[in-house]
């Protein structure tokens, strides 16, 4: 018997990124940020079902609230991929339906299933019908030659009759012939405005809007008009912008203060990570943008990039890469509007 749990707060998120938001990054952001919902890359039902679960869907109880971000399209399959998640303790199963990548059209799912609304309600209500934990899902405005005032309505009321629980809409269309994947995170315009009009038209549906959001300033002005935002190559490249979402967002203090304290947070973990065998690399690759604009930030990038990936680095190597930034004001209240909007 599935158990009612109090909803997930969905006013800021970052976004799943393939070949990023491993679980490693997944900790450090949450250091940055208690109150962001963050996101595993994307998992397909095969990988899940028979693949390596530790490895593939392991995670550390500190990144709470985190979603799984599932690729399939068979409605049995996500289904039991959904129960394995909550099992594990997930607190929302996504459904990816934006990716336009060549291996993922193949595998029917992601972007090309705009064109199948029908068959992702099928996939929401199956997995819906399985978990208590919330379903999501995350599309685009439409694809190819799709009409986005047509296509996106559709797609958000098959889903919206599934009981889905939010849909986090990417503003623009996916172009599955001609673009490569990194074009289509650029080329196509981004349609805020088509966006706002969905919410218009489902107001009970919880709308997340995703695609070019670059500063906490910009997501506070959509934030008037939706139910959340989703950052994405911003959070990463610049992590130091999350430092900001619980203040600037949601009215509570930051973790911490400056962007050398939560380094310093960081290193139990690192020490516990290598002594399982983690590369120091896996780790702090998802740091070198935690300094921009601080004296001795390059330096800092560049002793990593050199040091950290060689047989044998380890918590020394951090230590000295952090020793090459120079300590700055501490006091972040200082300094939130220059970083929610810069």
């Amino acid at each position: 018997m599935v158990t009612a749990r109090a909803p997930l707060l969905r006013r800021f998120a970052v976004a799943p990124m393939m070949e990023w938001t491993d679980r490693h990054c997944r900790f450090f952001h949450r250091l940055l940020t208690r109150r962001a919902l963050i996101y595993t890359e994307m998992i397909t039902t095969g990988a899940v079902i028979h693949g390596d679960r530790a490895r593939l869907l392991g995670y550390d109880p500190a990144e709470h609230p985190v979603a799984l971000q599932l690729g399939g399209s068979d409605p049995r399959l996500l289904a039991e991929c959904a129960r394995i998640a909550e099992d594990l303790g997930y607190d929302e199963i996504n459904l990816n339906v934006g990716c336009p990548s060549d291996r993922v059209q193949e595998g029917r799912f992601g972007a090309c299933l705009m064109a199948e609304p029908v068959l992702v309600g099928e996939c929401v209500a199956a997995m819906k019908a399985k978990v208590a934990v919330p379903v999501s899902v995350k599309c685009r405005i439409g694809i190819d030659e799709q009409d986005p005032e047509e296509a996106l309505d559709a797609f958000a009321r098959a889903v919206e009759q599934a009981r889905v629980d939010a849909l986090i809409v990417h503003a623009r269309k996916a172009w599955l012939k001609g673009l490569s994947p990194r074009e289509n995170r650029d080329v196509p315009p981004l349609d805020y405005d088509r966006v706002y009009r969905l919410k218009a038209a489902h107001p009970r549906l919880a709308v997340v809007l995703n695609g070019g959001i670059a500063s906490l300033d910009q997501a506070a002005e959509h934030l008037h008009r939706l139910d959340g935002v989703m950052m994405g190559r911003a959070a990463y490249q610049e992590p130091w912008r999350l430092m900001a979402v619980d203040p600037v967002l949601f009215g509570e203090p930051a973790p911490f203060d400056a962007p050398k304290a939560v380094a310093a947070a960081l290193m139990p973990y690192v020490e516990r990570e290598l002594a399982r065998g983690v590369r120091l690399h896996a780790i702090t690759r998802h740091l070198l943008g935690l300094f921009r604009g601080v004296p001795g930030a390059r330096a800092f990038r560049r002793h990593l990039a050199m040091e950290a990936v060689k047989p044998g680095a380890g918590v020394a190597t951090f230590q000295a890469a952090l020793a090459l930034v120079r300590d700055t004001d501490t006091q972040l209240d200082a300094n939130l509007a220059h970083i929610a909007a810069a």
